[in-house]
């Protein structure tokens, strides 16, 4: 397949999986003006799908810099009444959402990190309404990437722009399993994560214990009705849809309050156009009682501060060392990437999908059964060859789950 053959497979996907745009459904499609020719391609095939509306929202890195070096801080803080509304309507119409990521890693480097920090926690405040619904599985939403030259140049530095957006592009299109057989694949591969999440609902467990040769000593309690979920969702009406393009995690959602022990990264954190890298956590009955990165420190205590719920997990997810994602020993600098190469865990917000009845819990409801709630959801890698995952069952019986970074059986 040549390029422009891969790049209509790609859109397809984005489109038919991703978000699988239904006729007569609006769609939002947000990205970088540099993806003019992926974005065009997603519009074309929504349409022909029987899309009723393609919104195209453009971004820029230049400027989104140039907002953060010249705008007051009010401004920057401030969601314009027009964009809320903007939303509802969309949001009321069915709308599907896609997300097209790939800026720059290092974008907001050298802008004060409590700036960042309270643009960032006054937006999602305004904006939580929509991110309910997308963590809830109300709308279909996807997220795929797009490689913006600086990104490119991050990961394959030795190489000129062309060279590295062009190799960047050709690892894309590999995770994501584009072939002739793209649809194939990924039904194939989606049903493989599904079976994985079912064996491990049928474990029931209490909890799990990671370790590994790099000081990682992590006890994770899950809470009761907890539900582990393949890489496919459901919205109310019965529409799949897949939230992440690529997917290799099988996810579920810890106990906030019943976590203890140190964990360390074992990848970057792309965090606001900042990198936060070789950081630890320790907790203590679930919060983060100390934390401390050799790079990005100051976003990372930003980050943790957002409030109070940030300090505790939202999700656990479990990613084999041996993928396709992994096997490419690439660092993608980009967590969409970065997060299917690699068990992870998640900062913050917490699924409503993966515990009983969770669409329909009340605040209350939801913290006393020990489901975490924030304005974010953070997800930092954890995963490393030697990891081991001992799972204990209600029963108290250990259930090997992962054996030297890989799945156990």
């Amino acid at each position: 397949m040549n390029f422009n053959d891969k790049l209509k497979q790609y859109a397809e996907l984005i489109v038919k999986v991703g978000i699988n745009v239904q006729k007569g459904q609006p769609v939002v499609l947000r990205a970088p003006i540099e993806a003019i020719s992926l974005v065009n391609e997603c519009l074309r095939i929504a349409y022909k799908s029987g899309a009723s509306d393609v919104h195209v929202q453009w971004r820029s890195d230049t400027l989104t810099r140039s907002k953060y070096e010249c705008s007051p801080l009010e401004n920057l803080k401030t969601v314009k009444p027009f964009e809320i509304e903007e939303l509802k309507y969309y949001l009321e119409k069915g709308a599907g959402f896609i997300s097209l990521t790939g800026e720059d890693p290092e974008l907001l480097i050298g802008i004060d990190s409590e700036i960042i920090g309270e643009t960032i926690q006054s937006r999602s405040k305004v904006l939580k309404f929509f991110n309910e619904k997308l963590m809830n599985d109300e709308i279909p939403w996807t997220v795929a990437a797009f490689p913006h030259e600086k990104w490119a140049k991050k990961i394959f530095p030795k190489e000129s722009t062309e060279k590295a957006v062009e190799k960047l592009w050709e690892a894309i299109f590999d995770c994501c399993r584009i072939d002739s057989n793209t649809v194939e694949n990924w039904n194939h591969h989606l049903t493989h994560l599904e079976s994985k999440a079912e064996e491990l609902n049928s474990l029931n467990l209490h909890s799990l214990h990671y370790t590994a040769s790099n000081g990682t000593d992590l006890l994770i309690e899950l809470p009761e009705g907890h539900i582990w979920a393949g890489a496919r969702s459901l919205t109310p009406q019965g529409i799949s849809f897949l939230a992440n393009i690529p997917t290799e995690e099988v996810y579920s959602m810890p106990k906030c309050d019943g976590v203890n022990g140190i964990v360390y990264s074992s990848k970057p954190l792309i965090y606001s156009g900042n990198i936060i890298d070789d950081f630890y956590l320790r907790f203590e009955s679930g919060k983060v009682v100390e934390a401390k990165a050799k790079v990005g420190d100051d976003t990372l205590q930003e980050m943790l501060n957002t409030d109070e719920g940030s300090r505790s997990l939202g999700e656990v997810a479990i990613v084999p060392f041996d993928s396709p994602i992994s096997n490419r020993n690439l660092l993608f600098y980009n967590t969409l990437f970065d997060e299917n190469a690699s068990c992870h865990l998640a900062l913050g917000e917490a699924y409503p999908t993966n515990i009983k009845n969770g669409g329909n819990l009340t605040k209350e409801e939801k913290k006393v059964l020990g489901v975490n709630q924030s304005l974010i959801h953070e997800d930092f890698m954890i995963g490393t060859e030697d990891l081991s995952i001992m799972g204990f069952t209600q029963d108290k019986e250990e259930i090997p789950i992962f054996i030297n970074g890989n799945w156990a059986k």
